[in-house]
């Protein structure tokens, strides 16, 4: 499923700032970045900040002569599994702007095997086929102003329907239900705040973990340890006790990212797998991980809370309403979040 969203940038400085955010919203290997504008729109610009946002060191400088340039870079392939081994992930940058249609297609077709980021200018030189994972960026101007119009080609996101659909089959309570639809409005206005502020991120992706991240709430549940009036039927307890079998030891977030991978959704499950609290806090490396993370923390059951209030309503139910060091700790990361998000404080 892919999705668009334009971002304005005024300057060189805006340009590459939306390029290094843009590195923070990678889920899939292979992929291909495409750069797409008119001689001067920004696109080296654009690559010089992605690169930053890769961590990579070198001067990323266009290759309109030499056609290629690799640039190796530390990103894992899976960044949010703490198992997961570092591996170098090499950017290529190709740019096809003198290269006549068959040339570009030679010199792609020599790369194509990469595993890693291609970064590639003037695609349309290729006339490329897109059924790859890519994400396209396009430059054009509006007056004064220069759009950064990119599509997201990269990853399968599951539908409202399909995921209404592991609700019912989950049996799961609608205070549940209500509370991943409230965490899923609010992510979404404040995924559209940033939008605006010219961070790129994936709006369709941050809802579809949002309205799915509690799932499998019920791993975690004990005598008042969750909120809502519902009592459990016996079929509820006899289909909660069987998933429990099925994902043994898991607590609810890394139990719903395994079932999210088991049906073909990577992506989402690597955003879902990090909202929740735990120590050591997990890496969210990503722009949707972070803002899920946050959204959650800031909605009690429906109700749009501050983070003071929705802690406390964490001691009451957790810890006999008494402060512990853990949940101290919890407080601080989630602040740290709103304010890496949010340096000026968050506005809603």
């Amino acid at each position: 499923m892919s999705e668009i969203i334009n971002i304005w940038l005024t300057n060189a400085e805006s340009t590459v700032s939306c390029g290094k955010a843009l590195a923070r919203t990678l889920y899939a290997f292979p992929v291909d970045i495409l750069l797409s504008g008119e001689l001067g729109a920004g696109k080296t610009t654009f690559l010089q900040g992605f690169a930053k946002g890769l961590s990579i060191t070198q001067k990323i400088v266009s290759p309109t002569f030499a056609l290629e340039q690799r640039y190796p870079t530390p990103y894992s392939l899976r960044p949010t599994d703490p198992d997961c081994t570092l591996q170098i992930t090499e950017l290529i940058h190709i740019d096809l702007y003198r290269l006549s249609q068959k040339q570009s297609r030679q010199l792609l077709y020599a790369t194509e095997d990469h595993t890693g980021i291609r970064c590639i200018e003037w695609p349309e030189h290729a006339a490329m086929d897109t059924k790859a994972p890519h994400i396209h960026v396009n430059f054009s101007e509006d007056g004064k102003s220069r759009i950064a119009t990119i599509l997201f080609d990269d990853i399968a996101l599951p539908s409202r329907s399909q995921i209404e659909s592991w609700r019912r089959e989950m049996l799961l309570p609608t205070h549940i239900a209500r509370h991943c639809d409230a965490v899923a409005d609010f992510a979404e206005e404040l995924g559209s705040i940033l939008l605006k502020r010219g961070i790129p991120l994936r709006p369709m992706l941050l809802r579809r973990c949002a309205e799915v991240h509690d799932l499998l709430r019920f791993l975690d549940f004990r005598l008042g340890g969750f909120a809502g009036q519902e009592s459990h039927t016996a079929k509820q307890l006899r289909l909660w006790a069987d998933i429990r079998r099925r994902y043994p030891t898991l607590k609810h977030e890394p139990a719903c990212a395994a079932f999210l991978s088991e049906r073909g959704y990577p992506a989402p499950a690597e955003v879902v797998k990090v909202h929740g609290l735990e120590l050591p806090s997990p890496p969210r490396s990503t722009i949707e991980q972070q803002i899920l993370f946050y959204a959650d923390k800031r909605v009690k059951v429906d109700e749009r809370v501050t983070l003071g209030e929705r802690f406390e309503d964490f001691r009451k139910r957790y810890s006999n309403g008494k402060r512990s060091e853990d949940g101290e700790k919890w407080y601080r990361e989630a602040k740290g979040v709103e304010e890496e998000l949010f340096p000026e404080g968050c506005p809603l």
